[in-house]
């Protein structure tokens, strides 16, 4: 199976797309002479072409034939039609209430298909897509085709639902060439990740363009979220949750209560992962920010981006750092111990100072060490009463470049 994953980011490819796929549509699935209007239409049809003999299709229509008799027979229809002939006055012919029979398989489009009971337009949206999408595959005119399009697989269908549907598109391509537009990071690793084409805007962008070290670590690691990445207008990257929600509530001060996503920004936890990031937002010239700690060493900053900064700085990425060293010693009581005072934690101390942050976190310690010891080992926790408090904060200037 080759499998092409598009993610229709641009206005042109996706109404390529679409005009592509319902022509391919209104060509492969739908059948000459039987007009379909669900899924279930679809599938008892299947079943009377493919299982059904003509001995059997004439039992059927036998059959719905003594079901008018029965209903006609019913003593209620007939006194609502002895109404209906005595008070009518839209025709002066006999005007009654009966069951279908005007074509030659009007039966057929009477049937209704039930699943564990259920009647298919009632069944879930996601159980009525993988119906429709299987019936679609496993149509003859599909098995006949060479190129098979669909469409945002992924919609209204669970996690576990989509699993399924992915195994029976693979299992059912066979050696077809299968075009796929999703926004689904799931969908795009599944299919086939040598076969990625990233789009945005004008810009594309296989994972074969990449370094080697970054598809490899594309390639196995299967919930990496470059979707994300392309479908927001700015991405802010860092390196863990706790950071996330500080930089959440720092935009959230700067911009009247908005989260970042609200505005198309979105932050994105990627690890230790940002230069593989950033490889893709530079062949996709897409606006990001790096939010990073110096951990005190300015110069192995510099060193792990300079392809992105100094005279190889590019306009749509920026690497937010705090340039200024702040040295010293954990001191509690009496002991002494090396400390790393260039992370988040001792930056937003040193911005808002111990009785701020004593406040927000419900602590009393009377010493900046006493603090920076606790913030450090409650990361998360600190993190949340952040992100939740109404006090107001003061964040250290990377991280307001970082959000502008």
């Amino acid at each position: 199976m080759k499998s092409i994953f598009i993610d229709c980011c641009s206005t042109g490819v996706k109404n390529w797309f679409i005009s592509l796929l319902s022509f391919l549509i209104l060509n492969f699935y739908f059948l000459s002479l039987t007009r379909f209007q669900n899924g279930s239409d679809i599938y008892i049809s299947r079943i009377i072409r493919e299982n059904l003999d003509h001995k059997e299709i004439v039992d059927i229509t036998q059959a719905y034939r003594k079901m008018q008799e029965v209903f006609m027979g019913e003593s209620a229809i007939q006194a609502i039609n002895a109404k209906i002939k005595n008070s009518s006055k839209i025709s002066k012919k006999d005007v009654k209430l009966s069951v279908d029979l005007s074509s030659k398989n009007a039966w057929e489009t009477s049937l209704m298909t039930y699943l564990d009971e259920i009647p298919f337009h009632y069944i879930g949206k996601g159980e009525q897509c993988m119906v429709k999408t299987q019936l679609a595959l496993e149509h003859k005119k599909s098995k006949e085709a060479n190129i098979i399009l669909l469409e945002e697989p992924e919609n209204h269908l669970s996690h576990s639902k989509l699993n399924e549907l992915i195994s029976c598109i693979k299992e059912s391509a066979g050696k077809k060439q299968i075009l796929i537009s999703t926004h689904s990071s799931f969908v795009a690793n599944k299919i086939g990740l040598d076969s990625l084409i990233l789009l945005n805007q004008c810009a594309t962008l296989k994972l074969k363009d990449l370094k080697p070290d970054a598809k490899l670590f594309f390639d196995h690691l299967a919930g990496y979220d470059t979707l994300r990445l392309i479908l927001c207008k700015k991405a802010i990257l860092v390196e863990g949750d706790s950071d996330e929600l500080v930089v959440q509530k720092a935009y959230m001060v700067k911009n009247d209560g908005r989260l970042p996503i609200q505005d198309g920004i979105d932050v994105i936890s990627v690890g230790t992962a940002f230069l593989r990031f950033l490889q893709i937002a530079e062949k996709l010239q897409k606006p990001v920010a790096v939010l990073t700690d110096s951990d005190g060493d300015i110069e192995a900053i510099k060193s792990k981006y300079d392809e992105y900064l100094g005279t190889n700085a590019k306009s749509y990425i920026a690497i937010c750092y705090d340039s200024i060293i702040d040295a010293g010693t954990l001191v509690i009581g009496k002991a002494k111990k090396p400390f790393n005072y260039n992370t988040l934690e001792p930056k937003l101390l040193k911005e808002n100072k111990k009785e701020k942050i004593n406040k927000i976190l419900g602590t009393s310690y009377t010493e900046d060490d006493e603090l920076h010891k606790y913030m450090k080992a409650h990361k998360t926790e600190v993190a949340l009463k952040i992100f939740e408090t109404k006090e107001e904060l003061k964040f250290p200037e990377y991280i307001l470049k970082a959000i502008s």
